[in-house]
């Protein structure tokens, strides 16, 4: 089993939806996917805190296996965000954002770290994504997620990034802005072209798709009769796809396609409640059951 680092944001969310909302409530990239993530290897985690971020918090990464020797914690307050959801809760809509801390975040990546096999570059600015990649040249998959801010403010700097990772996990919306085509597939084609051999496109409530070379895998989503908060489902697929990986140190297309699902299946999980209540209160049990309740829905050769 290898270990898996992740670098991005931990904040404090305020959020509603058609089924409740929730005040301060601690989320953020790096928090979705380290919880996420630990349930399959062991997560190392770079962020960045303020002095708001209590040993209550902390002790949500400790009591896992999540190592927060990068974790940093600066004078000032934590990442916060504000938003709600209406409809379909395909989007969210963003009504206050306090960077905080997170303003002057500078990535540093512990001397421990630097064995890290498998590294996750979260959504932050491409030149910072870029710094902590160039630091871990031995790494065996480094991926990195983006969003339409950074594409359309550092078009450059982000194909810069793009070029030396070897998978990119994007939704699909950014993946015809990124590409400048609405086809998925010469989407996915076009942004391999830019560096990335992986492709993993997220569709929300319908699944997510994998790009790699010329074969194209597709996992469903989970149909759950309620969602109650989209907030952090991106950041968890991302860390249970990493994480099977991590796992199973395996990059052959049979574990990339295990990985999918395993991505969907806790993204199924984190929109159960609120942030990372369900993600908290998971037994391996219910991760295993519910994959293969996902390999039953999809297998149509019965």
């Amino acid at each position: 089993m290898s270990s898996l680092l992740v670098v991005g944001s931990l904040a404090f969310d305020s959020g509603q939806t058609p089924y409740g909302k929730a005040e301060g409530i601690l989320g953020g990239s790096a928090s979705f996917f380290s919880v996420t993530a630990s349930y399959f290897a062991p997560v190392r985690v770079v962020g960045v805190v303020g002095e708001d971020f209590d040993t209550e918090h902390l002790q949500v990464f400790t009591s896992g296996s999540i190592d927060v020797e990068g974790l940093e914690q600066a004078p000032g307050r934590t990442f916060r965000w504000r938003g709600e959801y209406d409809g379909d809760m395909s989007e969210a809509q963003t009504l206050e954002t306090q960077l905080n801390v997170f303003e002057h975040f500078a990535p540093k990546v512990p001397s421990s770290y630097l064995d890290s096999q498998f590294v996750f570059l979260g959504n932050i600015d491409p030149p910072l994504q870029l710094h902590v990649r160039e630091q871990l040249p031995k790494a065996k998959l480094v991926a990195c997620d983006t969003m339409n801010y950074w594409i359309n403010r550092k078009p450059e700097e982000l194909r810069t990034t793009l070029a030396a990772v070897d998978l990119v996990v994007i939704n699909e919306v950014e993946a015809r802005m990124l590409s400048g085509t609405e086809n998925l597939r010469r989407a996915a084609r076009a942004i391999q072209d830019l560096g990335p051999r992986i492709v993993v496109i997220k569709r929300g409530e319908y699944g997510a798709c994998l790009f790699k070379d010329s074969t194209i895998f597709f996992a469903p989503g989970y149909p759950l009769e309620q969602v109650h908060d989209p907030t952090g489902a991106g950041d968890s697929f991302a860390g249970g796809f990493m994480g099977h990986l991590a796992r199973s140190a395996d990059l052959s297309e049979g574990s990339l396609r295990r990985a999918l699902v395993y991505g969907s299946v806790m993204a199924s999980f984190a929109v159960e409640e609120f942030g990372l209540g369900r993600l908290l209160r998971l037994a391996p049990e219910e991760i295993e059951a519910r994959f293969s309740e996902f390999k039953s829905m999809a297998h149509f050769d019965v």
